[in-house]
C-alpha cells in the first residue's frame, strides 16, 4: 500500500492569458490523472518556475464541480436548473439555434464570441473558421490589448523588442503599469537575478503599492491615468540635466529638437500636481535613469486601462530613446513579442474564405451591443444567437447590468461551451463541457517572452468534455459550414501551421520541447532602425492612422484631439463631486481574470472582495476596516468590504479583482462599475478608469 505509483513526466505549456506563457512539466499518474505541475527548468524564460495558481493545477482539472456533460436549461435565465442531455441532442439544438437566427435575420445575428480562456492557437482561434465559413458576426478583440499595443507601435512601429532574459542583464529594471507577482511570476525571476549577479535595482510605477511594489528597491505610487504626465516629467528633466543622448536622438528619431522643446514646460512640478508624486521624487527617478546606461523598461497593461492608455504607453517607451537605452544589453523598452512569431493562421481560422464585408463588432461593447444599440450593431441586424468559448463576458464585461440585460433577452439564444457553471454559462440555453490543455493538443506563442510551445495531451478528458476543435466541426456540419480543416486533427492542423510559418514540423517541436523565436540583438533593439519607412522611432506618431487591427478599418474615439506628442492627455473619468474617487480594478493574486475563481484554495487565499482604501480617506469616511460598503456610479453599485491601506494616494481606490460575482452580496461583480467607452484610436477596456462615490452599507 504504501508503493508510489509509477509517475511519467510530461510536458506542456501554461494556456492561460498571462504573458508568461510558461513552459511545464507535469507529472502523470495516470491515463486520467495528473499530480505536480512545475516549471521546465531547461526552458531559459521559465527557469523552473510558475505561479502558484498553475503549480496547483490538479485542484482545477480534477474539481469536482466541473461540467461533465451536455446541458440544456429548464429554469429561467440565470438559475442553475439544467437537465442532462446527449451530446447529438445538444448540438441538433444548437444548430437549430443557429440556422433560426440566421433565417430570419441573415447571417451576421449570429455571434461567435471568444476570448483568452486559453491562449492555444488552435483551440482559440479555430471559432473564426465557422465564422469564416457561415458568414457569422466578427469580433473585435478589445478587451486586453488595444490600449497598450497602440501606444508602442506608434513610437517603434512593431510589436517586440529586447529578450525579456536580457533584464537579467540590466543595472536597473523598470517595472511600470504591471504587477507581475501576481500576474506574470517569470519577470520577476530575471529582475531579481539581475539585482544578486549585478546589484541591479528594481523600480516599479503604478498606482498602488502592489505586491511586486514590496519586493523593489523604488516605489513610484501615480494616480490612476497619470503616467503619460510622469513620463514626460522625467523626460523634462533628462533633457534638462543632459542626460539625453544626442547622437542617439538624431539618428534613431523622427523630431528630437522639437520634441525637447515640446517638453519644455512639462517640468516636474507639473507633473507633480498631475501625478501626487513630489517633484523631488521625480528628478530623483530620471537621474536614477539618466545614470544608467542599462535600463530596461518593462512596460505592462494594466497602466493603459485607462482612456488615454496608448498616449501614455508612448510616452513611456519614448524615455528609452531619449537616453539611447536600446544601444545597450539589458537596456531598452518591451511590452510584448507579437510580431516575432510570423504565424500562418489561414488554416485555422479559416481566412482562405473570408469575407471582408462582413461586419466585426468590438467585444468590450458586448452591453450595448446586446441590448440593441445602432451605433454598435453597425447598423446592422440584431444579434439573436450567442456561441460561446473561452470567457466568461457576465463577469468580465464593463457595464455588467448593461451585459445582463442584454443575456436576458427571451428571443437570444446562447450556447456556451465551457469547463465550470460561470456566470454566463447560466445564462444559456445549452451548456458544452470542455476539456482543459492537458486533454487536447495545441501550440502557444508567448507574448512575454519568445517560445513557440508544443502543449500535446497528457491526460484523457473527464466525462464526456469535448475540446474545443470537436465542437467546432461537428457543429460545422450541421449548420453547412465548409472548410478542410473541419476534416483535420489538431496535429494536423498544428504541422500545416508550422511548416506553413517556417518553424519545422510538428514532429521537429515534439523532439525539441520548443523554439526559441528571439531576433538577433541588432533587429530586438530596433539598432537597423525602427519599423517605420524612414527607421526613426516617431515622437510625433500618425495617431489616425493607425489600424490595430488590418480588418478594421476605423478609428474610435476622439482620435482627431490626441496629442501630437506625449503628454497628460486628460481625457480621463475625473473624480467630482458626486464621485470623488478613482477607482481602478486591478488583478488579484490567486485569480486570472475569472479563471481560477472556482478553486477552493484560491478563494480562500482571497478572502473576501475588498476596497483598498488610503486610512485618511477611511478616517474622512468614518470607516473602519471590515465595513461593508456601497461604491458606485451611474452605471450602478456594488457591495464589498472596506480596508485600510497606506499604499494608496488620497482619493484613489484599489478593488483586486475579479471575484465571482456570487461572492458579491447582492450578486453584482465589480465590472458593474466599469466603463465599456472606446478609447482613441483603437477601443479597448478602459478598467482601470472609473471614478465612484463610497458609501457605509448602513
Amino acid at each position: 500500500m504504501n508503493i508510489r505509483p509509477k509517475i511519467e513526466i510530461r510536458y506542456s505549456a501554461c494556456p492561460h492569458d498571462c504573458p508568461s506563457t510558461c513552459a511545464l512539466e507535469v507529472e502523470k499518474i495516470d491515463d486520467y490523472t495528473i499530480g505536480k505541475v512545475r516549471g521546465a527548468k531547461d526552458n531559459s524564460y521559465t527557469a523552473g518556475v510558475v505561479c502558484a495558481k498553475v503549480g496547483r493545477y490538479a485542484e482545477r482539472i480534477h474539481h469536482p464541480d466541473r461540467l461533465m456533460h451536455p446541458l440544456r436549461r429548464t429554469g429561467e435565465k440565470g438559475s442553475t436548473d439544467f437537465e442532462r442531455i446527449t451530446w447529438d441532442q445538444a448540438l441538433d439544438e444548437v444548430a437549430e439555434g443557429l440556422l433560426k437566427a440566421e433565417q430570419a435575420h441573415g447571417a451576421e445575428a449570429v455571434w461567435p464570441y471568444y476570448y483568452a480562456g486559453t491562449m492555444g492557437l488552435v483551440m482559440r482561434d479555430g471559432i473564426h473558421r465557422l465564422r469564416n465559413a457561415k458568414g457569422y458576426t466578427g469580433m473585435y478583440d478589445t478587451i486586453c490589448t488595444a490600449v497598450s499595443v497602440p501606444g508602442f507601435w506608434a513610437g517603434t512601429g512593431s510589436l517586440r523588442g529586447p529578450d525579456p532574459r536580457e533584464m537579467a542583464l540590466s543595472d536597473l529594471v523598470v517595472i511600470w503599469g504591471t504587477n507581475p507577482v501576481h500576474t506574470q511570476v517569470n519577470v520577476m525571476t530575471h529582475a531579481i537575478k539581475a539585482r544578486k549577479d549585478r546589484g541591479a535595482k528594481i523600480a516599479v510605477v503604478d498606482v498602488y503599492e502592489t505586491s511586486t511594489m514590496k519586493q523593489a528597491d523604488i516605489g513610484i505610487i501615480l494616480k490612476p491615468g497619470t503616467d503619460g504626465a510622469f513620463a514626460c516629467g522625467v523626460m523634462h528633466v533628462l533633457f534638462r540635466d543632459g542626460f539625453a543622448n544626442w547622437d542617439y536622438l538624431d539618428k534613431y528619431s523622427d523630431c528630437p529638437k522639437e520634441f525637447e522643446a515640446h517638453l519644455a514646460d512639462k517640468t516636474p512640478e507639473w507633473a507633480s500636481v498631475i501625478t501626487g508624486v513630489t517633484a523631488d521624487r521625480i528628478v530623483e527617478f530620471a537621474h536614477l535613469i539618466g545614470n544608467t546606461k542599462r535600463t530596461y523598461l518593462r512596460l505592462g497593461y494594466g497602466f493603459c486601462r485607462t482612456r488615454n492608455g496608448p498616449v501614455n504607453m508612448h510616452a513611456a517607451v519614448s524615455i528609452a530613446t531619449v537616453t539611447g537605452a536600446w544601444l545597450h544589453e539589458g537596456g531598452g523598452a518591451f511590452h510584448n513579442n507579437g510580431s516575432i512569431y510570423h504565424m500562418n493562421k489561414s488554416l485555422i481560422e479559416g481566412q482562405d474564405i473570408h469575407d471582408p464585408s462582413v461586419r466585426y463588432l468590438d467585444q468590450t461593447r458586448l452591453g450595448p451591443v446586446l441590448t440593441g444599440d445602432r451605433y454598435d450593431l453597425a447598423d446592422g441586424p440584431p444579434i439573436t444567437a450567442l456561441f460561446i468559448q473561452n470567457t466568461n463576458p457576465v463577469s468580465v464585461c464593463p457595464e455588467q447590468d448593461k451585459v445582463k440585460q442584454g443575456f436576458a433577452r427571451d428571443d437570444l439564444f446562447v450556447c456556451v461551451h465551457e469547463q465550470f457553471m460561470t456566470e454566463t454559462a447560466r445564462m444559456a440555453d445549452i451548456v458544452l463541457p470542455a476539456t482543459m490543455f492537458m486533454e487536447h493538443d495545441d501550440i502557444y506563442q508567448s507574448g512575454g517572452h519568445q517560445h513557440l510551445i508544443l502543449g500535446p495531451k497528457i491526460i484523457e478528458a473527464p466525462g464526456e468534455c469535448k475540446s474545443n476543435h470537436d465542437v467546432l466541426c461537428d457543429l460545422a456540419g450541421r449548420v453547412g459550414a465548409e472548410h478542410e480543416g473541419f476534416g483535420m486533427t489538431p496535429r494536423e492542423i498544428i504541422d500545416w501551421t508550422l511548416q506553413a510559418s517556417g518553424w519545422g514540423t510538428i514532429e521537429d517541436l515534439e523532439e525539441n520541447r520548443w523554439i526559441d523565436c528571439q531576433p538577433e540583438f541588432e533587429k530586438a533593439h530596433f539598432l537597423e532602425g525602427f519599423r517605420w519607412p524612414d527607421k526613426k522611432f516617431r515622437f510625433k506618431p500618425d495617431w489616425a492612422g493607425y489600424r490595430f487591427r488590418p480588418y478594421m478599418n476605423r478609428t474610435f474615439g476622439p482620435v482627431d484631439n490626441i496629442p501630437a506628442m506625449p503628454d497628460h492627455w486628460d481625457v480621463i473619468e475625473n473624480a467630482d463631486a458626486q464621485h470623488p474617487f478613482r477607482l481602478a480594478t486591478s488583478p488579484a493574486r490567486s485569480f486570472l481574470n475569472s479563471t481560477f475563481n472556482e478553486t477552493k484554495t484560491s478563494l480562500d487565499r482571497e478572502g473576501r472582495p475588498e476596497l483598498f482604501i488610503n486610512p485618511d480617506d477611511m478616517v474622512e469616511l468614518g470607516l473602519e476596516d471590515g465595513h461593508k460598503i456601497h461604491i458606485g456610479n451611474t452605471r450602478g453599485q456594488v457591495v464589498l468590504h472596506a480596508k485600510s491601506y497606506v499604499g494608496v494616494q488620497r482619493g484613489v481606490v484599489i478593488a483586486e479583482s475579479i471575484w465571482p460575482n456570487d461572492a458579491f452580496e447582492d450578486g453584482k461583480g465589480i465590472n458593474t462599475v466599469t466603463a465599456a467607452d472606446q478609447p482613441a484610436p483603437s477601443g479597448g477596456g478602459a478598467f482601470h478608469d472609473n471614478h465612484v462615490w463610497i458609501r457605509p452599507a448602513n
